[in-house]
């Protein structure tokens, strides 16, 4: 009977305990977030634990994933605290382990994803981002091997009569919707030239200048800036025009594939879209209007990438050249004439990009001219524009409204950098370096080195903040900020709360979108590979939009916080839209890291 008791006693205890390691584990919810492309021999590499618990680690490994053996320790250090949906966070920092091959780490009851260490972790990834600008080409779309918008446009606030046909057909679509600015679309247009201007090496030639496949002999990145080109010489078409946007938010009624676009702008379903004129005063055709004070936040954009076009162009076509010199001269005009801010145009719904700066894009343009032609007014002019706006003003706050500090990093102060002696250029790149400490200090509290407000389209905000990490690295040679660069690069690759990607198909085995808020997708499946989508934005903004409404299970319930939330979901607009601004900005800043790794590899040689 004793025995029998004790084995009774034995056999509850063994339950106990089971059911205690149950209880643990789900108690313990721990992960390991990565950059899901991997990371190169020589450069940072740090991977963040979190845990739902207050568990404590102290230390990690790293893990062959051929044969299982562990082949780096390291203790984990600091314990971060809570932040989003974990209570407890480290950063895993194995920098120094520089062999190449395929792991995995191991920290507390976490294992990550299979990851890659080697030099080509970034090779083909701008090309593959470039899909997404031709799949958002409006005019002819080369991957529907169709037509759309080929009737636009007719003019409105112009010194011409109200719907007078002018061709403004081409461009490309600004997000999931068809709406086209020029903010946006001039602002990808440059990065797309810069892109080109300082990584050539990296791109390739599969594509023709319409967006079929075929080799033409020019690389595609230029390809698809000169797309853009076009379109923006047919918003400023003479020296005293200058258009703004087009089409308005009366596009949002349904969503439909581009080609097949019948909404109707007064004109008959699909006979056209309305043309802004920029007016520099307040403009609106429906309910709400933007609060437009000046036309040189447009201007300044026309006159860098068309500045930068003609230094690109000489040599291969004069007469482009001359005109893009004409135009770019008439645009710096304009914006001196007209100083202030040019919004894009509401019509429907109170949401517009409410840019308040317009300096920073009159600098960037003074000093693209001044690059061309070498007058030294340019310089003085975009000297006096660099004072005036020193730092880009989202840089350190918590908040701001939808493109409110537009372009989200300012060139201006590299372009003019570049060409400036040793002392001014010192002056412009602390001005990077006093926007850099502003958020490295909001970082430095945090595991994900995350300094940037969860705003609207968060993820572009923090690919330009990389990139302007990368421009002051480059002008400096001070390498103070490269594990901060890399974590911003690394959030949009996987290394964030919810682990995912944050570029449709980006890499192809990874955990990347799957259900955009575009119609591409959600209509016929149809990829869209490349496409960077907005990116987490704080829980009280996503509770405060209208028209939000998820229709699928949220896979990432469990990391929603009140901090910030990210939904893989078509109804999501909010957090889940691709950028076709957004990705030409990607575009530049995977282009500056594969070349960076190109760099890596030959210094290890």
């Amino acid at each position: 009977m004793k025995k029998y008791v004790l084995v009774k006693q034995v056999a509850m205890l063994m339950i106990a305990i089971l059911l205690l390691s149950f209880k643990n584990d789900d108690d313990t919810k721990e992960w390991i977030r990565i950059n899901q492309l991997g990371y190169t021999p020589l450069g940072v590499k740090v991977a963040v634990w979190g845990c739902l618990s207050q568990e404590k680690i102290d230390e990690f490994e790293l893990v062959n994933a051929i044969d299982d053996k562990t082949v780096f320790k390291n203790k984990a250090g600091k314990a971060f605290g809570a932040y989003g949906p974990f209570k407890e966070s480290y950063r895993l920092n194995f920098t120094s382990f520089k062999q190449t091959g395929s792991f995995y780490l191991k920290a507390g009851k976490a294992k990550s994803p299979v990851f890659k260490i080697s030099s080509d972790v970034y090779k083909g990834t701008a090309d593959f981002a470039l899909r997404y600008m031709r799949q958002q080409r409006s005019g002819f779309n080369p991957f529907l091997k169709d037509s759309c918008h080929t009737t636009d446009g007719y003019t409105m606030y112009g010194p011409m009569p109200d719907s007078t046909r002018i061709d403004v057909w081409g461009g490309w679509h600004d997000a999931s919707d068809y709406l086209q600015y020029v903010t946006t679309s001039a602002n990808a247009t440059y990065h797309l030239l810069a892109a080109y201007r300082d990584f050539p090496a990296v791109f390739t030639d599969k594509y023709l200048a319409n967006g079929i496949d075929g080799t033409n002999g020019i690389k595609d990145v230029l390809d698809e800036a000169k797309w853009g080109i076009d379109w923006l010489l047919k918003m400023h078409p003479r020296a005293d025009w200058m258009f703004n946007q087009l089409a308005d938010d009366r596009d949002h009624q349904i969503m439909r594939l581009p080609n097949e676009d019948k909404i109707d702008y007064g004109l008959g379903g699909g006979k056209g879209r309305p043309v802004y004129f920029a007016t520099g005063k307040p403009q609106g055709l429906g309910k709400y209007q933007n609060r437009s004070t000046g036309v040189a936040s447009t201007a300044g954009k026309f006159v860098s990438v068309f500045a930068l076009g003609a230094q690109l162009y000489k040599g291969k076509d004069a007469q482009l050249v001359q005109l893009l010199q004409e135009r770019a001269l008439s645009a710096y005009s304009l914006g001196v004439q007209k100083p202030g801010v040019c919004q894009t145009a509401p019509n429907r719904a109170p949401y517009f990009y409410e840019e308040d700066n317009w300096v920073d894009d009159m600098e960037l343009g003074a000093a693209a001219l001044f690059q061309l032609n070498g007058v030294k007014k340019y310089y003085n002019d975009a000297w006096n524009y660099s004072m005036q706006e020193k730092v880009t003003p989202w840089m350190g706050a918590d908040t701001a409204r939808h493109y409110q500090w537009y372009p989200f990093h300012n060139f201006g102060h590299a372009e003019l950098g570049k060409k400036a002696n040793a002392k001014d250029r010192a002056i412009l790149t602390d001005y990077y370096k006093q926007g850099i400490l502003r958020v490295a200090e909001k970082a430095s509290q945090n595991a994900f080195n995350r300094g940037i407000p969860f705003i609207w389209c968060s993820n572009n905000l923090t690919t330009s903040f990389a990139i302007q990490c990368s421009l002051y690295a480059r002008l400096t040679n001070d390498k103070s900020f490269a594990e901060l660069e890399q974590a911003n690069f690394d959030w949009l690759l996987g290394c964030n709360p919810w682990g995912t990607s944050m570029v449709y198909g980006l890499p192809g085995n990874g955990d990347t979108p799957k259900n955009p808020h575009s119609a591409f997708t959600q209509q016929h499946d149809f990829p869209i590979d490349g496409g960077l989508v907005d990116g987490p934005v704080y829980g009280t903004i996503y509770k405060g939009l209208k028209g939000i409404k998820l229709y699928q299970r949220d896979d990432y319930a469990v990391f929603q916080s009140d901090l910030a939330v990210y939904h893989d979901d078509y109804g999501d607009y909010s957090t889940n839209e691709p950028t076709m601004d957004g990705t030409a900005s990607l575009i530049y800043l995977l282009a500056a890291k594969e070349q960076g790794a190109q760099e890596e590899f030959l210094r290890k040689k």
